[in-house]
């Protein structure tokens, strides 16, 4: 019963409400306004890592996800359950809800980080062939469609034909009896053909009366000569009739056969609707996904910037006041915190806002804070807001409090009794209770003691108690007890308002003399009630007043420090970014000197090329191909890049020194130090061994310097002479295009035999005969060391290079 009050006390179901305007199905709507509470933290955060996958997966789809098509079809499950033949418009309905939920299957699927929905689509059935049967049978207009059957087909061509007959009598009959008739149409009366006959002339057409007008002046007849006609048609109507039942009843049975199915189907879909309604509304709040801690773990309840979701939704849709947040910074040890300050100064929001963020983390919603959203997970909210006089029951105000928070205290003792017996008293108390005017209502002397009580009991079982109050003895409590803490709504003394900020650790003023005075009672008055206050009192608001002050300059020394943060922020932000500049711009020097390389290499490389060709086409000499062979070797070694310098050797072995040797993996001593020749003897274990300078190294892993050792002038020697590059001429040039293998072979024997270098032969492409035959002469004459395909400025595949050695 409580916990049905909390929530009314709270107007958890506006919020309900609020949330299902953001469903998309009307299944997912109705859910919404009727949100089941989950009532373990595993459900709580399954609940919110759905949130977070459709959250994320709705910012990377450019429409969001697709609820088209998906219907409430609930109703029509049961009526085919129980045999009854579903409508045609019935039947459309499953078809384009199976379609629906194929589709939000398939979009889920195409997703990498949506273990949680993947998971929950994959239980989905969505029976395509039924999804075509209906479809191939009802039209969009939710009829049957004459392609459902042949006999259904046979019967509306039947039904055609009666038609267009008795149409076509009637129309005779209205042109041979024009003045009889009223109007020269043709209507109905039921499923018979009429037309309107003139009272007073109604015997010049003999018929059936089926219909009289308002005045009576019109008859409407059905003539005697179409009359069989008519029953003809009334008979293949009823044959239709019962030809659309037989069909809509065998897939009535269909769909009977995969109720369970489909029932699990429209529980998943208003599962993901419900999940993307939490996910709509959370971006819509600009919400914030919450972490649920553990308090026992020392773990700190942070919830800065709170602001209450029914107070947004009357900002943005009713014009009401901006909305102000708070900030609820409570330390792990802290169990109750009593709210002091002036009536009208947002105690009460603080109390429902809290209240309705405990509740969001529980059903999955984000909560409107800033990030990081960290609270304990609560198995229960109980809440005692308002006055709940009532002159029916003859309560007062206090009575009806009390009657309330007995209910609440009743709810913990359950909690407890509801726990193992050894974890009775051990575990950790879990509910969250909002206490408004704790003790109001009566003698302030006896509510005052009674409120202390109660705080001091709440302390021990429950876990967090938030309690607004007048009473000054309250805020005594956190001197006396470390598990309470002190919060103030702050009061402007300038403008003798409040600024609905909630102030930490500082107990509030009451202000009432203050606020009196500004709503207009007269000043004499005030000033008599302040001396009636006493001085103790008086000293007090001054020290609170002093502590306000000193927090406030506190807050702007925090200002003025947090805006030099940003500023050095901002500071390194632009240092890095010039620093990723120069990088940027580094890497484009580097790369466009490696372009401009790479260009003159290509220049170069024209230029040889263009030697070559007038080496081919005139008598230039091997000497100016060397030239430009030298340029382009010039051009290379300028752009090479620099070798790194070779470490400098530091280490010269000593006799007894140890070193090691790689090769060998072992360490010796040095026995003598190295001779002219870089070797010296050395001793590891029992063995002794001549080694060279550059096997050995420190233990450190320096390389030894070299031994210098006196060079003798060599003699000068000769420089060979860098190969001659080939050139081709008309002279080694062979075109054997045409002949036959046979002769092209005997042209190349003596070709051969002639040559001191490489010859080109020309053979073409064509059926490629001739060139293979070439290929295998080449492989097999002793005289070639190998062939290939010239370049392709020479010919290409239809010129080979045959080297002849």
């Amino acid at each position: 019963m409580i916990q049905s009050e909390t929530l009314e006390l709270l107007e958890w179901y506006r919020l309900c409400q609020h949330l299902s305007t953001f469903a998309a199905t009307k299944l997912g709507a109705i859910a919404s306004l009727h949100l089941q509470i989950p009532v373990s933290q595993i459900a709580s955060e399954q609940l919110l890592s759905q949130t977070k996958e459709v959250y994320q997966l709705e910012s990377r789809l450019a429409s969001g996800l697709s609820f088209e098509g998906i219907q409430d079809i609930g109703d029509s499950l049961e009526r085919a359950e129980l045999q009854g033949i579903l409508a045609g418009d019935e039947l459309l309905a499953i078809a384009t809800t199976l379609a629906g939920a194929r589709n939000l299957r398939r979009i889920i699927d195409n997703q990498e980080d949506t273990p949680i929905l993947t998971q929950l689509v994959a239980e989905l059935r969505t029976y395509p062939e039924l999804e075509q049967e209906i479809h191939l049978c009802i039209d969009e207009r939710g009829q049957v469609a004459d392609r459902a059957s042949t006999k259904l087909g046979e019967i509306r061509t039947e039904l055609r034909r009666l038609r267009s007959q008795i149409t076509q009598k009637l129309q005779n009959i209205l042109q041979v009896k024009s003045n009889a008739v009223q109007e020269q149409i043709i209507t109905q009366r039921g499923d018979r053909f009429v037309i309107p006959v003139k009272a007073p002339q109604k015997d010049a057409i003999p018929g059936i009366v089926h219909d009289t007008s308002t005045s009576g002046a019109t008859l409407y007849i059905e003539p005697n000569s179409v009359v069989p006609m008519g029953n003809q048609l009334r008979q293949t109507l009823k044959r239709e009739q019962a030809e659309e039942e037989a069909i809509r009843r065998v897939l009535t049975e269909k769909v009977a056969a995969v109720k369970p199915d489909l029932e699990r189907l429209l529980a998943i879909v208003t599962t993901l609707d419900m999940a993307t309604a939490r996910a709509r509304y959370s971006f819509w709040l600009k919400a914030n996904p919450p972490r649920f801690i553990n308090r026992q773990e020392q773990e700190l309840v942070t919830l800065r910037q709170l602001r209450h979701p029914l107070l947004v939704w009357q900002n943005q849709h009713e014009q009401g006041h901006p909305v102000i947040p708070v900030d609820l910074l409570i330390s792990p040890h802290i169990r109750v915190v009593t709210i002091t300050g002036p009536n009208t100064g947002g105690k009460t929001v603080t109390l429902k806002t809290l209240g309705l963020a405990a509740l969001m983390a529980k059903v999955g919603l984000f909560i409107p804070a800033r990030e990081p959203v960290e609270m304990p997970w609560f198995d229960q909210v109980l809440a005692d807001i308002g006055d709940e006089q009532s002159l029916q029951q003859s309560l007062s105000t206090f009575s009806g409090h009390i009657r309330r928070i007995s209910r609440i205290l009743n709810a913990l003792g359950d909690e407890e009794l509801g726990r193992d017996e050894g974890e009775k008293y051990s575990s950790f108390p879990a509910s969250l209770v909002l206490l408004d005017e704790v003790g109001a209502g009566t003698d302030p002397a006896e509510g005052s003691a009674l409120a202390i009580a109660l705080l001091q009991y709440l302390a021990d079982h429950a876990q967090l108690t938030i309690a607004t109050t007048h009473f000054g003895e309250l805020k005594a409590l956190k001197y006396e007890d470390q598990r309470f803490e002190n919060a103030s709504v702050e009061f402007d003394d300038a403008t003798l308002s409040p600024t609905y900020r909630l102030l930490w650790g500082i107990p509030g003023r009451s202000n009432a003399l203050a606020i009196a005075l500004r709503l207009g009672l007269k000043k004499e008055v005030v000033e008599e009630a302040k001396t009636q206050v006493g001085e103790a009192t008086d000293e007090v608001n001054q020290v609170i007043a002093g502590l306000e002050a000193q927090r406030r300059r506190q807050e702007t020394k925090a200002a003025e420090a947090q805006k030099i943060l940003q500023q050095a922020e901002r500071l390194y932000k632009e240092v890095s970014e010039k620093a990723a500049a120069l990088q940027e711009r580094e890497q484009s020097l580097k790369a466009s000197q490696e372009v401009a390389v790479q260009q003159a290499i290509n220049q170069a490389k024209g230029e040889i090329a263009k030697v070559i060709r007038r080496l081919q086409q005139g008598t230039a000499t091997a000497q100016d191909a060397q030239q430009a062979t030298n340029a382009l070797n010039q051009i290379s070694q300028k752009y090479q890049p620099v070798a790194p310098p070779k470490p400098k050797l530091g280490f010269v072995p000593k006799v007894g020194d140890r070193i090691r040797i790689p090769q060998l993996g072992q360490t010796a001593e040095v026995l003598t130090a190295p001779d002219e020749d870089g070797e010296l003897t050395v001793r590891f274990g029992i063995m002794k061994m001549t080694v060279k300078l550059q096997d050995i190294e420190s233990l450190d892993g320096q390389k030894p310097e070299p031994v210098a050792k006196p060079k003798p002038t060599p003699a000068p020697i000769p420089q060979p002479a860098q190969p001659t590059p080939a050139i081709r001429t008309s002279k080694n040039t062979f075109d054997i295009r045409g002949k036959r293998v046979a002769d092209a072979e005997y042209i190349l024997d003596k070709a051969i035999s002639e040559a001191s270098g490489p010859i080109w032969i020309i053979h073409g492409h064509g059926t490629g005969k001739l060139r293979q035959g070439v290929h295998a002469y080449l492989q097999q004459h002793p005289r070639v060391s190998h062939h290939e395909a010239a370049e392709q400025a020479d010919g290409g595949s239809g010129v080979t290079v045959a080297h002849v050695s």
